[in-house]
């Protein structure tokens, strides 16, 4: 079953890249040591730009900065109203330069053009509205207190935070960690991921265009193992929030111990289940499944890369799918015809095809795909493999790829057991008619998203986050925000109490 691949480039002409130093303190400066690193183009493998390359050094003086900017600065102390018409400015502005910002995440990321102008980028915009809707609704409790006391609560920032955000959604991932920070009156630096700076970049200069004050918000580009490091170990920043690979969670964790320890949240690796029963529509099922694991060409932590299926419409479901296969286009993002465009780098893409031989060698059926598509650049084929066993590699790691493992079960205890056979935990799929077995299955399946007859079911309201090695602590919805927070109890003594 052969992939539609499209050639080329679709005519598309490289924009000038304005902004590729870090940002400090309101400027954007070169890196201490002068160095830079290269960000290239998965289209092609070509280099767009080369950006200043933080260390140890830089986030030093990006920490300084943040933290002078909460120690001292107005950001903390503004009221809520205040920061939110601020943040509500920021918003505008980049619904200002959606198509910039579109451009520079497909350019960086190989994520199609068309979904950063219609989805990742109008999303970022709206996350920081919600959030700048929460900034002045923040409110400790008035306490009525069993002993002859009075008491009350402060909810009050955390301080300066360290956000460590991944290449799959860089927009996305942006404005979910930045908005509620900013809500909560925290300062930050931002370290982007190494294969997709430049986004963070721009979203900086639009940050002080709307009057966020210097200091607030400050961007390291770099390397994980250097510039990733020393935010995770830094002794003055208070708090980190890392969305990644399970194994660099573990060494962010171990900084953040070793330091000062700091708070940490991690949302981390997954390998999402999506379980299809015999009444479900198959047509739809299929469409869900292919949706699943194929959206953002399988870079995505919920993708659903186990799907199981009962037995009593197996056959029909594989049959289908491969049949769907001939449809979907791999190509250049900037296509609006093509529906998955390059990994990100050369190392994924390698990756990737190193689970594909692996999945071969086990002994699993590839139904369709398995090979790279193209002349050039990081493209692969959709890629199905039948006869799946839960032992295999395909089926236990993360493979992040567009790489669907099909498996057939035959009652519900089958399922929901199989489903869980997993060190993650962070989302899984229903299909099914039944009330019933929508119910128990949700309430079996050890994840911290179940989406029933639906996929990628995010909004703005509802907490994200895992189970198991997915991490812990939830990004999006208002309870996000107390990330940002902490709690302090004021007590004072009643007028004629005995504590005079």
């Amino acid at each position: 079953m052969a992939t539609k691949c499209r050639e080329g480039e679709n005519g598309f002409k490289l924009p000038e890249i304005k902004f590729t130093k870090l940002f400090i303190n309101g400027e954007f400066v070169d890196s201490v040591s002068g160095k830079t690193f290269e960000t290239r183009d998965p289209r092609t493998g070509e280099v767009i730009a080369r950006i200043a390359e933080g260390d140890k050094e830089d986030v030093d003086l990006a920490v300084k900065a943040a933290r002078h900017a909460f120690d001292h600065g107005p950001w903390p102390r503004l009221a809520g109203c205040e920061r939110g018409k601020i943040m509500m400015k920021f918003a505008d502005l980049i619904d200002q330069h959606i198509e910039e910002l579109a451009t520079l995440d497909s350019l960086d990321a190989g994520k199609l053009f068309k979904m950063g102008m219609e989805m990742d980028i109008p999303g970022a915009a709206n996350t920081l509205r919600y959030y700048a809707g929460a900034a002045d609704k923040i409110h400790g409790e008035t306490l009525k207190m069993s002993r002859a006391l009075q008491g009350y609560t402060l909810r009050e920032p955390i301080g300066v935070v360290g956000h460590i955000i991944p290449w799959n959604f860089p927009s996305t991932m942006f404005a979910i960690k930045v908005g509620p920070a900013l809500a909560a009156g925290c300062t930050m630096v931002i370290k982007p991921a190494e294969q997709t700076p430049l986004s963070a970049l721009y979203y900086a200069h639009l940050a002080k265009l709307a009057g966020i004050p210097d200091g607030v918000l400050n961007v390291v580009t770099g390397f994980g193992p250097t510039a990733g490091a020393a935010v995770s170990s830094h002794m003055d920043i208070d708090k980190i929030s890392f969305t990644g690979s399970t194994e660099v969670g573990r060494l962010v964790m171990q900084a953040a111990a070793t330091s000062n320890l700091k708070a940490v949240s991690l949302e981390l690796g997954g390998k999402s289940p999506l379980i299809i029963f015999n009444d479900a529509d198959v047509d739809m099922a299929v469409e869900l499944a292919r949706f699943a694991i194929l959206y953002n060409k399988g870079e995505i932590c919920v993708a659903g890369s186990r799907v199981f299926v009962q037995e009593g419409i197996y056959d029909e479901f594989v049959k289908k799918s491969a049949e769907k296969a001939k449809s979907w286009v791999v190509g250049d993002p900037f296509d609006p015809n093509v529906h998955q465009g390059p990994q990100v780098d050369k190392v994924q893409f390698e990756k990737v095809l190193k689970y594909i031989e692996h999945g071969k060698r086990e002994g699993a059926t590839l139904l369709t795909g398995g090979k790279a598509c193209g002349e050039k650049g990081y493209y692969i084929e959709p890629t199905i493999f039948t006869d799946v066993k839960d032992d295999m590699l395909i089926a236990k790691d993360e493979i992040f790829g567009p790489v669907m493992s099909l498996m057939k079960f035959k009652t519900v205890e089958e399922a929901i057991e199989r489903a869980n056979k997993t060190r993650y935990g962070l989302a899984a799929g229903v299909v099914t008619k039944d009330l019933n077995i929508a119910n128990r299955v949700s309430r079996s399946i050890r994840a911290g998203s179940i989406w029933v007859n639906c996929y990628f079911a995010f909004d703005h309201d509802c907490p994200f986050g895992g189970y198991k090695m997915s991490g812990f602590g939830k990004d999006m919805g208002l309870h996000s925000l107390d990330k940002y927070l902490q709690t302090k109890s004021v007590v004072t003594p009643l007028y004629d109490s005995p504590w005079l």
